[in-house]
């Protein structure tokens, strides 16, 4: 059997070749878009509710095993509220506001995107990372009900797409159809892609939800079940008893994430570090299947969407990533793998990305590591990074990869799992511990001061102009705030609307304030600019860097490259101006206020920064 499944992988990695001869090259490193890119994360549910007949409904986001059930009095929670106040049919319950905020929805949906996609243009994005749109009950959707299929609340006809899922085998792409959302989703990558606009998706290949109909099936059948080698199973039940003692693995423990079997290990699974092995040939085929799917929707890789952000990359074995990327490859020869590689030990030691970021397995990695020291040298936060200490870190860490990798990282700061950009730079704690007023009540979860958006602005020039494509979680731009999960993840401040005040010491004992929320103008056109300049210097996206200085709260480093304008950045965080001596006496401009200078010694106002190229 297993060879059987080998021998039909291969045979559409063959037949795939056979439909692209044109692109069956490709350089060592990642595809050659990935340097050049602004990356937008969107999170659909949370993003634009541009349809409102397809708002969700409890029956489409319950689950049988949830331990707090979606109330009877359930609805969709209005766009503009207090994001901490809840709602009627929270208020019932005995749960605390972060728990029943896991069963909130706002309507967000690809209608949504498509009401914004002048908003996206406009500011200058050229790829976009969307969470995952697998269709699933819950608000993450990593837990999948469907794989080869859109949300069904994310497109026009909910209702009808259920239908359609029902006629299907699961397990048999020949029963595959093409539901609506499905069908919007492929005319949003179209759309985009005419704008210039790279697409990637998120999928988990480590687990499925318990809606997943593999795993209904294995429910209701136990060991009889065809697909009983697809989880991993502690233990069956035994229908000679009253008991159920059947037992399976859960993400983390996470009963509603039941867990893909991985086999042939070999040597120990220890969190945080590469193991080997592969995943179980029949869940591998159907992951090969759905890939080729949205890679290349009926045979055409220009309908299809440019690669896959892989989450929590680390739990799945190094067998499966190899294998999964030759026949990603195969498929799409341009397609990009970004893996997410984060946590050896948490909350104080990343993993190691070596393993992963090679010709053999991932493009890149979702990049934290360069933003830790970052904040700790822009915004002051645990653990704290002077110039040369930020310098160090970035050298060394860069040099555990070859160098074209370098430069394809998708340099994230904040996403989905982690503080908004503003609130992690107004908390100076240590890096995503008790960062939010759920866990710590002295946590600052409103507006954050002066200094921090000061703080914030210097870091961004720098994100926009280090070695690796910048990346945006949607609202960043907006001068959005927020703590960890769930308070990264409010419906966005779009500019048109009027939101409710919010609280901002709900949690906090004593007398509540508020704050006012709405879109930031001046963030939005900060950002804008910081693009404009990465996308008409071509050297700060593949130019060689190299630091000039680096002492105390001083930072000074060059982007140049062949034919290409050399760029220097310079970063002073003190309090007092700071002077420094630039390569060459010559004449300058700021990129960042059209400025000019003439000479070789350069003052630097307090926590200021500029990014200086010679006047032509």
């Amino acid at each position: 059997m297993k060879r059987l499944i080998n021998l039909l992988i291969l045979a559409g990695m063959i037949l795939s070749s056979c439909k692209s001869p044109e692109k069956q090259t490709t350089a060592s490193g990642p595809p050659e878009w990935s340097k050049n890119v602004i990356w937008y994360q969107i999170f659909v549910e949370r993003f634009n509710n541009g349809d409102k007949t397809n708002d969700p409904t409890i029956a489409t986001i319950s689950t049988p095993t949830a331990s707090f059930p979606v109330p009877d009095d359930w609805a969709v929670t209005p766009w503009t509220s207090d994001w901490y106040t809840q709602e009627p049919w929270a208020a019932k319950t005995t749960r605390g506001l972060r728990e029943t905020m896991q069963h909130r929805r706002y309507g967000g949906d690809l209608q949504g995107i498509f009401d914004k996609l002048d908003y996206l243009s406009d500011l200058g994005i050229t790829a976009i990372y969307l969470n995952p749109i697998n269709d699933a009950p819950s608000l993450h959707k990593y837990d999948a009900r469907s794989y080869h299929h859109i949300d069904v609340n994310f497109g026009p006809d909910p209702q009808g797409d259920l239908e359609i899922i029902a006629s299907e085998k699961a397990d048999d792409p020949s029963t595959w159809k093409w539901t609506s959302a499905d069908k919007m989703f492929l005319q949003l990558v179209e759309e985009l892609h005419k704008r210039g606009i790279r697409v990637i998706v998120d999928f988990s290949w480590n687990h499925t939800g318990v809606l997943f109909p593999a795993w209904q099936d294995i429910v209701k059948n136990q060991k009889e079940s065809a697909f009983s080698d697809w989880y991993e199973i502690v233990n069956w039940d035994n229908p000679e008893t009253n008991e159920n003692e059947f037992e399976y693995k859960g993400w983390l423990n996470i009963m509603s994430l039941p867990e893909l079997k991985k086999v042939n290990l070999t040597g120990e699974r220890k969190h945080g570090h590469p193991y080997e092995g592969n995943i179980n040939d029949g869940a591998k085929k159907h992951i090969f299947d759905v890939t080729k799917r949205w890679l290349a929707p009926d045979g055409d890789i220009n309908k299809g969407i440019d690669g896959f952000r892989l989450d929590v990359a680390d739990q799945v074995p190094m067998g499966f990533w190899r294998d999964y990327r030759a026949f990603v490859k195969s498929v799409n020869p341009e397609a990009y793998l970004v893996g997410e590689i984060w946590w050896e030990q948490w909350p104080d030691d990343f993993m190691d990305p070596k393993p992963y970021i090679n010709d053999s397995v991932f493009d890149a990695i979702m990049y934290y590591h360069a933003y830790r020291p970052a904040r700790g040298f822009f915004a002051g936060g645990i653990p704290v990074f002077d110039a040369k200490g930020l310098a160090d870190k970035l050298n060394e860490d860069w040099s555990r990869m070859e160098e074209p990798f370098r430069y394809g990282l998708m340099n994230v700061n904040a996403t989905h799992d982690s503080p908004r950009l503003l609130s992690c730079f107004a908390n100076k704690g240590k890096y995503k511990y008790k960062a939010s007023p759920h866990e710590d009540t002295a946590y600052i979860s409103g507006r954050p001061d002066d200094d921090t958006y000061t703080r914030v602005k210097l870091y961004l020039a720098h994100q926009y102009t280090i070695i690796g494509s910048p990346h945006i979680w949607n609202g960043d731009e907006f001068g959005m705030w927020g703590g960890d999960d769930p308070d990264e993840r409010k419906p966005l401040w779009w500019e048109e609307l009027k939101f409710d005040d919010e609280t901002r010491t709900n949690i906090k004992p004593g007398k509540k304030q508020f704050d006012q929320v709405g879109f930031n103008r001046d963030m939005y056109e900060y950002y804008k600019k910081l693009i404009d300049i990465r996308k008409k210097y071509p050297v700060l996206s593949s130019g060689r860097m190299e630091f000039l200085f680096a002492e105390g709260s001083l930072l000074v480093y060059k982007r140049e490259q062949p034919g290409e304008s050399t760029i220097i950045c310079a970063f002073n965080l003190d309090s007092v101006a700071k002077e420094f001596e630039l390569p060459f006496s010559k004449e300058y401009t700021d990129l960042l206020t059209s400025e000019t200078f003439e000479g070789q010694k350069f003052e630097l106002g307090p926590k200021k920064a500029v990014l200086l190229t010679e006047l032509k």
